[in-house]
């Protein structure tokens, strides 16, 4: 969240107009190019994660050479569990250079390598639907957290209590092989997620919302967005995968 600091003495050296208008300036272009950064690390992001899944997806001996060697699975996922705990968890993890970037990085490999997998299990026409789908879904939500005077910012326990039924609802619904069933999940991921990446956009934007991201939290800002977009692409898959079965 980002501080508002108060410049200037008793006798009001500081205090005019022209001054306040520099500090609001510097403090816009702080944000600007904090925004900047964040997007440059989310493409980068991106462009790994699917040419992963196009290797995987296209490529017959890529999938074959992932069903041969099951362990990669189980590396992938742990390299994934503990770079996203030290992440989230240690702030000197995100904000220390280069320690942060090399931690996104193992991150976004890991990721990138199970999505792949998971890509691989479906069809081409089916990945390439829902790449290009969540790609408009993703560009439209983010032009709506830009232009809308609604503030998401102020939502986060609402979408915490809802990602927490949702895990719960994931969970049981494990027990229950139905399509019908699976489709409902999995749109409800989809939306969910959905309204995490305005949330999550805002965050990043600050100004006039309630609540935003410190500029120095510009992993951290990446990471949400990157899980989001991720995470809509996952259930989009699914639902399609699900409705052409």
């Amino acid at each position: 969240m980002t501080t508002h600091f108060q410049y200037g003495d008793n006798n009001g050296v500081y205090a005019d107009a022209e001054a306040d208008k520099s500090f609001a300036f510097d403090d816009q272009s702080i944000r600007k190019g904090f925004i900047r950064k964040v997007y440059l690390i989310l493409m980068a992001q991106l462009l790994i994660t699917f040419g992963f899944v196009s290797v995987f997806t296209f490529s017959k001996a890529t999938q074959e050479w992932a069903q041969h060697n099951p362990a990669l699975v189980w590396i992938a996922l742990a390299v994934l569990i503990v770079t996203m705990i030290c992440m989230a968890c240690c702030e000197s993890v995100r904000r220390k250079t280069p320690l942060n970037f090399i931690f996104l990085f193992l991150f976004t490999i890991a990721e990138s390598f199970l999505l792949g997998i998971i890509a691989g299990t479906y069809q081409a026409d089916e990945v390439l639907m829902a790449i290009g789908i969540t790609a408009a879904v993703s560009l439209g939500l983010t032009l709506f957290a830009l232009q809308t005077k609604y503030d998401f910012t102020m939502c986060g326990g609402v979408l915490v209590a809802c990602l927490v039924v949702f895990v719960i609802f994931g969970i049981i619904s494990i027990f229950f092989a139905d399509k019908i069933l699976g489709l409902v999940y999995a749109s409800l991921g989809a939306l969910l997620f959905s309204v995490y990446l305005v949330y999550d956009t805002q965050l990043m934007l600050g100004g006039n919302h309630k609540y935003s991201i410190s500029p120095e939290e510009y992993i951290f800002a990446a990471l949400n967005l990157y899980l989001d977009i991720v995470n809509i692409f996952m259930y989009i898959l699914s639902i399609i995968g699900l409705a052409r079965s």
